[in-house]
């Protein structure tokens, strides 16, 4: 990137022209080697550079500094050209034996595209893990069921067993209180007579409960058990949201990195989408919780996403223009929920202004970290 003089000569009209501030000029190529010139390391790339691009930035696909254009060859009979910068290593020592501060990323470059392909073969990843662990949930949860059948009958026929028994002997017991009640009618005394009134009356009552009881017996319901099991199994299955005070470690991986990240970032999460006990996130489409930073002084819009039943947290960041970065400004204006609150009226409201503000950002993200959360130690 940088501004060659064939293209200012060709493009300009008086000398203030040639003052004027105009946007860089870009090219493209591939890296084809590395090589020494003249003692000092540079890298060897096919990109066009002209007179005018020296001191100007090779840069690789995340807009990241790789060298510093210096020299190219001459196409001549048809040879190719290629172009030299001075290498990152050659800067990195000379600004540091200045004393200047140097910030590095090791992480190779991820285009969004490679981000986006990753994202979709975690997910299928994912999904096959998830189909796996259903189909052994539910082989386990037959087993269950039939362990928990075969019990349940089992218990049920001792129960049966025991109240026919007590049902038997109730009705024994009732058969011998009607004869004694019969004997003691048959002498014909006033005190016989009443004892036996007391105990035909004992007969009956005994005879009731045997017959009550005989009939009480439980049947074996096995819809009932299956139920049992069905509602356990669904509670035991069920995904649980984080919350409380989480930390989240970078995913280098997953994300299109241009400037040197936070590699761990910590929070407290609130269930209604609360963070930190004063920022209010709102249901973002798709699931999960979103909220849009659009600050007074940096150039750079944040789209900041958290899922609590993954734990993916996500900063996506756009740097934009003066003109950009004031319409979003404008838009933030307009956002009334800023601190936290459980009013479902108001995120649904946060919600549509940040979606004013999502549809004024460019298509394509500069910048992408990806954390995976976990509740903090």
């Amino acid at each position: 990137m940088g501004y060659p003089g064939n293209v200012d000569l060709a493009t300009a009209r008086s000398a203030d022209d040639f003052v004027t501030p105009t946007a860089p000029v870009r090219s493209q190529g591939v890296m084809s080697g590395n090589r020494t010139l003249e003692g000092t390391s540079v890298l060897v790339h096919t990109a066009s550079i002209a007179r005018g691009n020296s001191g100007g930035p090779l840069l690789d696909r995340c807009g990241r500094v790789l060298g510093v254009n210096s020299a190219l060859t001459r196409g001549e009979e048809g040879d190719a050209s290629f172009a030299f910068a001075i290498a990152d290593s050659e800067l990195i020592a000379f600004l540091r034996e200045a004393s200047q501060p140097v910030s590095t990323i090791a992480t190779p470059c991820l285009t969004l595209a490679d981000a986006d392909a990753r994202d979709r073969a975690d997910a299928e990843r994912q999904s096959v893990e998830d189909r796996e662990r259903a189909r052994a949930a539910a082989e386990r949860a037959r087993d269950d069921r039939e362990a928990a059948l075969e019990k349940a009958r089992a218990d049920n026929a001792e129960t049966r067993e025991n109240m026919i028994a007590i049902a038997a002997l109730l009705l024994a017991l009732s058969v011998l209180a009607v004869g004694y009640a019969g004997m003691l009618a048959s002498r014909r005394q006033k005190k016989q007579q009443r004892h036996a009134r007391l105990a035909a009356i004992g007969g009956g009552v005994l005879f009731v409960a045997a017959v009550a009881t005989f009939l009480l017996r439980p049947d074996f319901d096995p819809e009932s058990v299956a139920a049992a099991d069905e509602s356990g199994r669904t509670a035991a299955t069920r995904a649980t949201a984080l919350s409380g005070p989480l930390q989240c470690a970078l995913v280098p991986e997953r994300s299109r990195i241009i400037l040197p990240p936070v590699e761990t970032v910590r929070f407290d999460w609130r269930g209604d989408g609360c963070m930190n006990g004063r920022t209010q996130y709102a249901e973002a489409p798709g699931g999960g919780w979103e909220r849009i930073l659009v600050p007074n002084e940096d150039a750079t819009v944040s789209v900041l996403r958290f899922d609590p039943l993954s734990g993916s947290y996500t900063n996506s960041r756009y740097l934009l223009s003066a003109e950009a970065m004031q319409r979003a400004r404008t838009l933030r204006g307009q956002v009334q929920q800023k601190a936290c609150a459980a009013d479902t009226g108001g995120r649904a409201a946060l919600a549509t202004q940040q979606s004013a503000i999502c549809t004024s950002l460019p298509a394509q993200v500069n910048e992408r970290l990806v954390y995976r959360c976990t509740v903090a130690k």
